[in-house]
């Protein structure tokens, strides 16, 4: 049996504890929270069987074998530090850390000690983004990606987290280095970093306040992105995220020497793209036709999985946790390597630094305006 502890107890924690309860050889024997009462009421809700406030008693009294972490990301260091220094392997809630150092530290920390460390990029592991994942391995796009573009867009209108977020000055998502992005954009990053093949691309990037929020007064909280990433194979990749463009996307698109293929993760559809094309008037005909049977098969899929109980609203989350879980014991290998959260966590951070300066440009310029005739 899996000893799990839960360190966390707010609404993400809800999350993963829906997760574990559907594998048979894991179980929670622990939650922590700095407010012992939600600590109190998750261990209700799940049947846990001890709750506290200290993180160093519950891991010196519980000797947890995996901990989720599911707290603020300004805490994810120490935390994983604290629990892989007691022996516990540790599921780390993106942001994996607030900085690439802090995520360098860890990865170390862990492989010293033999122990998995994961990063919460669940969406990888969706059904449609496991399907996405073979049909690249069978070799589909003729060879290794040309190009790729990820989309994640996040509507501030609507989320309960998004509009405490805009009306409180002090919430600490804004006293992250890259604010909202930092909390959001590692989904859309790690797609691209699965399929990079260097440790360091080149990274352009060009962050601002979007028109609908400036006209609320707001103006340090970055909502549009946009990021272009070289790799010193020639792989090239778009990245953008958006809080105004509609549709509301999560998409993905990769493109090889011979075919493509595109990623909705709302809809879980994977389309096929295929690479040549056809003579004369048939080009106008077939490929919308093609279109039409590669919807068709992801209804037919889609269905089968509903049916089958494969298609929870955190499937992603479900597979990687198991995922996770196997790889334990050191038979499997984890299912998100550590170059690939390095990656990530390397190209958010060139991201957040380059939008910075370009504030930091924007304040000097202002500075030397002139004030009057």
């Amino acid at each position: 049996m899996i000893r799990v502890a839960v360190i966390g107890c707010g609404k993400i924690a809800d999350a993963h504890a829906a997760a574990i309860e559907h594998m048979a050889e894991a179980r929670i024997v622990a939650a922590c929270d700095l407010e012992l009462l939600m600590a109190q009421q998750f261990a209700e809700r799940y049947a846990v069987e001890s709750t506290y406030d200290d993180v160093g008693a519950m891991l010196e009294r519980v000797s947890p074998d995996v901990v989720h972490i599911t707290t603020p990301p300004q805490s994810h260091f120490p935390l994983a530090k604290q629990c892989l220094e007691a022996n516990a392997s540790v599921y780390v809630e993106k942001p994996f850390t607030v900085t690439a150092r802090e995520a360098e530290d860890l990865i170390a920390l862990a492989e010293r000690r033999n122990l998995r460390l994961t990063a919460g990029h669940d969406l990888q592991f969706s059904p449609v983004s496991c399907r996405l994942r073979e049909l690249v391995e069978e070799g589909y796009l003729g060879g290794p990606p040309v190009h790729m573009e990820s989309y994640y867009c996040y509507d501030l209108g609507n989320a309960e987290y998004a509009r405490a977020l805009l009306t409180d000055r002090e919430h600490w998502v804004r006293t992250l280095p890259g604010g909202l992005l930092q909390n959001i954009i590692s989904h859309g990053i790690a797609r691209l970093a699965e399929f990079l093949t260097c440790d360091d691309p080149e990274v352009y990037a060009y962050g601002f306040v979007s028109p609908s929020l400036a006209e609320l007064g707001e103006t340090g909280l970055v909502d549009e992105l946009r990021v272009i990433i070289r790799d010193r194979s020639g792989i090239t990749a778009y990245f953008t995220f958006s809080s105004q463009m509609r549709p509301c996307y999560r998409l993905f698109r990769i493109f090889g020497s011979k075919n493509g293929a595109e990623l909705d993760e709302d809809k879980q559809l994977l389309i096929r793209i295929p690479g040549g094309a056809f003579k004369s008037y048939a080009e106008m005909f077939l490929p919308p036709l093609l279109r039409m049977l590669e919807n068709l098969r992801n209804l037919g899929r889609n269905l089968h999985g509903f049916m089958k109980g494969g298609l929870h609203m955190k499937q992603g989350m479900m597979n990687l946790i198991e995922k996770f879980y196997l790889s334990l014991d050191g038979k499997a290998e984890p299912p998100i390597s550590h170059r690939e959260i390095l990656l990530t966590a390397r190209i958010m951070e060139e991201i957040f630094q380059q939008v910075a300066s370009q504030d930091r440009d924007k304040v000097g310029k202002e500075a030397d305006e002139p004030v009057g005739p």
